[in-house]
């Protein structure tokens, strides 16, 4: 049971989460279309079949600016039905529970949720129950959880620990497919990214047919710094807002995590080389990885066919190396527009001693973009990106 003092902050938040999309603008909004690939029917992770994401945003009074994010890759028993994974560390400075398990034996068998620095506990705690309470699992007395984490503590007194295993279960159990929030909502709550509000981000790609028709899925919690580019623009220095300006560190820390998941049948070895992709994606908005940024890549493959189970042989069907370049390509593109998402999607917050975090100044930043000609029409890919 929750707490009396949470439950009306949790129940509100829930209202403001599921309006969110009818007020978040997103990149494409605007008519930019970044990348030569088309995107799936929400450009959202849950475009991979199966894919459900459940957030619960905690707001209450002036310190609590905190939340949860849930990934359910597959809605059968993950755990009985282990799916291949890797984890690459661009920058290990984090508290990415469940990874030495995950690169050791190149599967998961939970959910992942992502939360704040020091709610990385209770998103185990609430994968723990949540995983012996599926049919079947009766008996298990072992469960490596997967959680993530990004530091909210700009504008969430984050010593406080808000998040319960309670909320981590109602953020499971709201897990739908559809469109995903973005912004200011679940674990992105009190996130901030080159010294503006951001949040939670999501797109996707899908191949052609003739490069085998596969989803690519990402989403991202995005709480780190460096120099803003978005499409090659160099947006930070134009609007002079970047880390190291005039010598002064302007919080280029932070983490960010990535989670990437995609239909395609693809072995943990390959998922870890689409994982280093997504650090590319990273690379390309002006992340640099700093010293005290956390920033992790989750990769999955729910390929059904390749589905771990307990029968005595694994033979999955596999694509060659050759046949990964496409899914890289499409792993970098969705990777850096789900961080630009969520920084378009993000609003104004003000929290914790009265701090407040501005969002991107979004039709300053469009407009330079015009001046770039990136909205030029006449580009050939331009027909087939729209979505």
């Amino acid at each position: 049971m929750l707490p009396k003092s949470l439950k009306l902050y949790v129940a509100g938040a829930l209202i403001l989460a599921a309006l969110a999309p009818l007020n978040a603008q997103r990149l494409r909004d605007y008519g930019i279309y970044p990348g030569v690939f088309k995107t799936g029917a929400n450009n959202a992770i849950t475009d991979v079949e199966g894919v459900t994401v459940g957030q619960i945003t905690c707001i209450k009074g002036d310190s609590v600016r905190t939340g949860v994010t849930a990934i359910i890759p597959h809605q059968g028993n993950i755990f009985r039905n282990k799916i291949p994974a890797a984890i690459f560390a661009g920058n290990g400075f984090g508290k990415l529970a469940g990874v030495t398990q995950v690169k050791e034996l190149g599967n998961i068998e939970t959910p992942i949720v992502l939360t704040n620095t020091l709610n990385v506990a209770a998103g185990m705690d609430a994968l723990i129950t949540y995983t012996l309470s599926q049919p079947g699992n009766e008996n298990i007395g072992s469960v490596n959880a997967v959680v993530g984490e990004t530091n909210d503590g700009e504008v969430n007194y984050i010593k406080g620990r808000y998040i319960t295993p309670d909320i981590v279960l109602q953020a499971l159990k709201a897990a739908k497919s559809g469109p995903v929030e973005e912004g200011c909502v679940g674990a992105g709550t009190g996130t901030v990214a080159f010294g503006y509000k951001s949040g939670i981000g999501t797109s996707s790609r899908v191949l052609p047919e003739s490069l085998g028709g596969y989803t690519v899925g990402v989403l991202v919690q995005s709480n780190y710094g460096g120099v803003l580019e978005i499409a090659g623009v160099p947006i930070g220095q134009l609007i002079k807002q970047y880390s190291f300006r005039k010598n002064v560190m302007q919080d280029v820390d932070g983490s960010c995590m990535m989670i990437v998941i995609t239909d395609a049948p693809v072995d943990s070895r390959n998922l870890e080389r689409m994982a280093k992709r997504a650090m590319m994606g990273l690379a390309k908005t002006g992340g640099i990885a700093s010293n005290g940024s956390g920033d992790y890549v989750i990769a999955l493959s729910v390929n059904k066919d390749n589905l771990i189970t307990s029968s005595k042989l694994y033979t999955p069907q596999l694509l060659h190396n050759d046949d990964m370049s496409p899914l890289f390509l499409a792993t970098i593109e969705a990777t850096e527009e789900a961080l630009w998402n969520a920084l378009f999607a993000a609003k104004d917050i003000k929290g914790y001693k009265g701090n407040v975090i501005k969002a991107l100044p979004k039709e300053e930043v469009v407009k330079i973009l015009k001046k770039a000609r990136y909205f030029e029409k006449d580009l050939p890919e331009y027909k087939v990106n729209v979505k």
